[in-house]
């Protein structure tokens, strides 16, 4: 290392003046470390330094430091970006890990050399005037988005809660806290961390629900944001499992996930964003993983689409528009399906604008989704998490002014105090590496006895999931129709509020509510009644005519007094023709398929 014997306040950086590429970094650069370091063209200051050649000068640039030595090239870059708040694990990378300084130069050496042509590309992937991305706004936006889907969640949940698990539901918590402790005795409680064990009553179910809605709108309203998100966590995770079979669904993971590192997001802005970006990818790239792994025909040969929307679970109106489009749309789309959930998520570590394109192609798919099919709060929170691939310039380019101006005096309250930065760390680390064992795990890999301890102990959280819904496609739409009867001759059909049953009847909009019996019923339908024990009881409360059940379904043919017998029979349902339609107005055709449930009777 050279040294000059001119002296200075504080570090200079002397790059080329009339070079794009450089003036380009050299001013974001400049944003970066602010009046810690100078900045100058050696055009101007090169015969300050005359020990330094201008050979020299050109090939790449050069640090002087304060106390008279001289830096050049990639060592130069790491010791300006040390001044910079979080990048001084460069210049300790160059200086303490073998071969990282020569591998530096080398690159250096080659992006040096063409610079010339790189000034284009920089301007295209990072813009004109591209400065240090923050994320103040994005993370508000976000934490606000997290709010109010938890607020749907929990409403959602909510109305349903006694009919589902409540003491005159179809699977009472009360049971399955029973069988819990009697299988596992003291290990249940972690297995199942919720706050039900220490009350089971209706009464503690509907709390939850309320107290979870009330706290949905305090983080809203960006009041007390940490503690309200921990207990928002941890109230939803005690739902996931009181909901036993009601709530295992991949959004109701997505957003335990995403919960908890949007809390991981508000005590650390940075590494929360990171986390976040993390996650997406994880989730996108697995969705589109497990189609190809699952060895599908349809996925395979692209013809997935020609039957997904007359076959998934509660399908939009539009969604009958969509099953009749010409075939080599849906191939088109199938494909294009592909090409988002496999290829557009790597581009979430790009530079900035190819991190724009991978957000427009994922909230472009979230919205077709979202268009043709009822799938509750999913849709929202994929779209939600696309926030963490912008950053604050790009999001004051769309965000109203007036919101931008809100936002600003707020910003401050939900930026946290001083945290110790080693356990943000460890837990981030723990995040990754877990996800990365399962990543392994679904491509067919080995998983070491220790990582599959770690795993195994933090699973119960949910804070690390795995993801893929539709892996294999349904291709025939069974039906399960339920009725009653006093007699055992004439039947009368129970109709459910949004699955098909009548074939005249519209599908209907209900997202982001969901209904969580009418899903249950589509995954009944693909299997046997045997297979699913909840539907027995289901039919019992339906004998019983208990009105938590009944006020779960659109209407109850036995309003005064139940029935003496219930059955269910499986139809097999499809889209009507645009001609049958035409013709007779009907939605659906359905043919009946054979005995879902036998008669059966209380006494029975």
């Amino acid at each position: 290392m050279q040294t000059t014997n001119t002296i200075r306040d504080q570090p200079l950086l002397i790059y080329d003046g009339d070079c794009g590429f450089c003036v380009y970094w050299a001013r974001y650069w400049q944003k970066l470390t602010g009046h810690r370091v100078t900045y100058a063209p050696y055009q101007e200051v090169a015969a300050q330094y005359p020990e330094i050649p201008l050979a020299a000068f050109q090939r790449a640039v050069q640090y002087i430091a304060p106390d008279r030595k001289i830096a050049s090239g990639a060592e130069a870059c790491f010791l300006t970006l040390n001044h910079a708040s979080g990048k001084g694990f460069w210049l300790t990378l160059y200086r303490h890990l073998p071969g990282f300084a020569a591998v530096a130069e080398l690159i250096y050496a080659f992006v040096a050399s063409h610079r010339s042509a790189l000034y284009r590309p920089s301007v295209w992937l990072w813009g004109r005037d591209y400065e240090p991305p923050r994320f103040d706004l994005v993370s508000w936006l976000f934490l606000r988005a997290i709010g109010l889907i938890y607020l749907a969640a929990f409403v959602s949940f909510g109305v349903q809660a006694l009919g589902l698990i409540g003491s005159h539901g179809i699977l009472p918590l009360s049971g399955f806290t029973y069988a819990v402790r009697s299988q596992l005795g003291l290990e249940g409680y972690w297995r199942f961390p919720m706050v039900f064990w220490l009350d089971q009553s209706d009464f503690a179910i509907q709390a939850t629900c309320w107290a979870g809605t009330v706290l949905s709108l305090l983080l809203i309203f960006n009041i007390l944001p940490r503690l309200n998100l921990f207990f928002l966590y941890a109230l939803y995770l005690s739902l996931f499992y009181a909901g036993q079979i009601f709530m295992g669904f991949q959004w109701d993971v997505l957003l335990l996930e995403s919960g908890f590192l949007a809390l991981f997001l508000s005590m650390a802005t940075k590494p929360g964003i990171w986390l976040l970006r993390w996650f997406l990818f994880r989730f996108m790239f697995l969705s589109g993983s497990v189609k190809l792994l699952s060895g599908d025909p349809t996925w395979a040969n692209l013809s997935a689409l020609s039957y997904y929307f007359q076959t998934q679970p509660l399908p939009t109106p539009l969604a009958w528009y969509a099953h009749h489009l010409p075939q080599g749309v849906l191939t088109a789309s199938t494909a294009a399906t592909f090409v988002i959930e496999l290829g557009l998520p790597f581009l979430i570590f790009c530079p900035r604008r190819l991190r724009f394109v991978a957000a427009f192609g994922i909230l472009w798919l979230q919205v077709l989704i979202l268009l043709t099919g009822n799938y509750t709060f999913f849709n929202l929170l994929t779209m939600a998490l696309c926030l963490v691939l912008f950053d604050d310039a790009a999001l004051r380019k769309v965000v109203p002014q007036r919101v931008i101006g809100f936002v600003q005096p707020h910003v401050r309250d939900m930026k946290p105090g001083k945290i110790v930065p080693f356990a943000a760390g460890a837990l981030a680390l723990l995040i990754v590496f877990v996800s990365l064992v399962q990543i392994h795990a679904v491509f067919g890999g080995r998983i070491s006895a220790p990582a599959m301890w770690l795993y195994d102990e933090i699973a119960p959280l949910r804070i690390v999931n795995t993801y893929g819904l539709f892996a294999v496609m349904t291709t025939t739409r069974p039906e399960i129709i339920v009725e009653g009867s006093d007699d055992g001759v004439h039947w009368r059909e129970y109709a459910f509020k949004y699955k098909p049953g009548d074939v005249m009847r519209r599908p209907l909009w209900n997202f982001p509510h969901q209904p969580r019996l009418d899903w249950q019923m589509w995954f009944a339908a693909l299997g046997t009644a045997s297979e699913n024990r909840w539907f027995s009881l289901f039919l019992r409360r339906l004998l019983e005519n208990s009105p938590e059940v009944t006020a779960l379904l659109s209407s109850n043919p036995f309003p005064s007094q139940p029935p003496v017998y219930v059955r269910a029979l499986v139809y097999d349902y499809r889209y009507s023709s645009p001609q049958e339609k035409e013709a007779t107005g009907a939605w659906w055709v359905r043919q009946p398929e054979g005995i879902y449930y036998p008669a059966t009777s209380l006494g029975s």
